[in-house]
């Protein structure tokens, strides 16, 4: 975890602040290549105390921000996905209501949906799967390892400016580093300011071989980091690329239920479980349900790889009609409950993760977020 930066006073964060957190519960190396997933409006130094999350960035949603005095916005669903021409009330009015209300609006979409702890998860959860694991595992090649050899009583400097910037998270842990202890040679030629040594002859100091483990995308600034920190002119730094095994990530979520439950009593804790009274169904409706899959959002060509984990039942927000065909004739049980209703749950466990990262800051979910399709 990425050390935290000064608060900005009386209470308050800055917006990167906000940001870098969510960063760590969503990461976005795990966003679908087609998403728009970060900051997309705002200044990151600016000063943040409350958070409102949504689902959707509507006017509405930007009036009750304004009312709480939010000066930050989760919104889940990207305001801005395609690229615009212009930034107008016309053109994308929630965006612009957010801009005139000087709002930092953060979309986390895929990436929270893929991340350990995320929305499949808590949907997982929701709908009493055990032992969850993703449906398809997102690909592992976004983390790397940083090896730089470090002047003994340098190392705490080097290492705390390497955390700082990003690295030393594993999981839960932060400031993660493994150091070993070792003696380094070097000569310095005609051109070089050692400051250690002479030039032309051979020298030996005792160094410490310090590792840390980084996502890709903060490798740049780890290396600034560390090499301003480094005393020597030339630091010996390796990176080593990682491929993360059964870290959790990925899409979907497939488990067995505690106990077998009728189709009927399944649907049944989904309506419970996620509050509401109606849902589209496709597939059997007799039987029972042992393992089950789920996905949050518009994943219904992702029924395929449920039943090719031995799904009973498939749980998703929307899915296209000849899927839900095609689902139906494979034997699958196929329950819809709305686009956004799959997602919202994560919010209220996004807000509780937000306050414990980030002491002081007041994070809610909305009251005005709402899905924009009722069954009436």
């Amino acid at each position: 975890m990425a050390a935290r930066r000064r608060s900005s006073g009386r209470g308050g964060r800055h917006v990167a602040e906000v940001c870098e957190a969510l960063d760590r519960l969503a990461p976005p190396h795990l966003a679908q290549e087609w998403d728009n997933v970060g900051l997309l409006i705002g200044d990151r130094s600016a000063t943040v105390r409350r958070v409102l999350l949504t689902i959707d960035l509507t006017r509405p949603v930007v009036r009750e921000a304004r009312r709480r005095r939010a000066e930050m916005v989760m919104a889940y669903h990207p305001p801005i996905f395609k690229p615009i021409r212009r930034l107008t009330a016309e053109a994308a009015p929630a965006a612009w209501s957010a801009t005139q209300a000087g709002l930092a609006v953060y979309a986390p979409h895929t990436a929270l949906d893929a991340a350990p702890g995320g929305t499949n998860d808590v949907l997982a959860e929701a709908i009493g799967l055990e032992a969850a694991r993703p449906l398809e595992a997102a690909p592992s090649t976004a983390s790397c390892k940083l090896v730089v050899l470090v002047p003994a009583g340098e190392v705490s400097a080097v290492a705390s400016a390497a955390f700082s910037a990003g690295a030393g998270r594993i999981g839960d842990y932060s400031e993660c580093s493994f150091r070993t202890e070792g003696t380094g040679t070097f000569r310095p030629g005609g051109r070089a300011r050692p400051r250690v040594g002479r030039t032309g002859r051979t020298e030996t100091a005792p160094e410490v071989r310090l590792e840390v483990v980084l996502p890709r995308e903060r490798l740049a600034a780890v290396m600034e980091a560390v090499r301003g920190a480094h005393g020597y002119e030339t630091p010996a730094i390796d990176v080593y690329p990682l491929e993360a095994v059964g870290d959790g990530a990925g899409l979907g979520r497939i488990g067995r239920l505690a106990r077998p439950v009728t189709v009927a009593g399944f649907i049944g804790r989904i309506k419970r479980a996620l509050g509401v009274t109606r849902v589209l169904t496709a597939g059997p409706r007799s039987g029972r349900v042992r393992t089950a899959a789920c996905c949050a959002g518009s994943c219904g060509g992702a029924f395929r790889s449920a039943t090719a984990g031995g799904a009973d039942a498939y749980v998703t927000g929307e899915m296209r009609h000849h899927d839900a065909l095609a689902a139906g004739a494979a034997g699958m049980t196929v329950v819809c409950v709305g686009h956004s209703h799959s997602e919202r749950p994560v919010l209220p466990r996004v807000a509780e993760r937000l306050r414990a990262e980030l002491p002081g800051l007041d994070a809610a979910v909305s009251e005005a977020d709402r899905d924009p399709l009722e069954v009436v």
